[in-house]
């Protein structure tokens, strides 16, 4: 197992503050990221910084869907209660309908 230092950045008062952050790797999978840190013309630091950024920038991205509920009363209605009429009574409709 290879160990890597990490510092990520924090913003203080408009200046950027580092935090150091150490993680173990497989040996293996330390050497892969090193590598592709050298393509990209990066430091290995760098390199799992960004992949941790855009990873939760993906997370922040989500829509939660806890906002769609309680977005007004429902006058007091409850579809559930009586949803297979409703159906049952387009569906009715629609054939009286197309009959015509």
């Amino acid at each position: 197992m290879a160990s890597v230092v990490i510092q990520s950045i924090r913003w203080y008062d408009e200046a950027i503050m580092m935090v150091r952050t150490q993680i173990t790797l497989e040996t293996e999978l330390q050497r892969r990221a090193r590598r592709r840190a050298n393509e990209i013309g990066v430091s290995l630091a760098e390199y799992v910084r960004r992949l941790v950024a855009r990873d939760l920038a993906h997370l922040e991205a989500k829509a939660d869907v806890a906002r769609i509920f309680d977005l007004g009363g429902s006058g007091g209605s409850n579809i559930a209660v009586s949803k297979d009429s409703m159906i049952g009574e387009a569906f009715a409709s629609s054939r009286s309908k197309s009959r015509r």
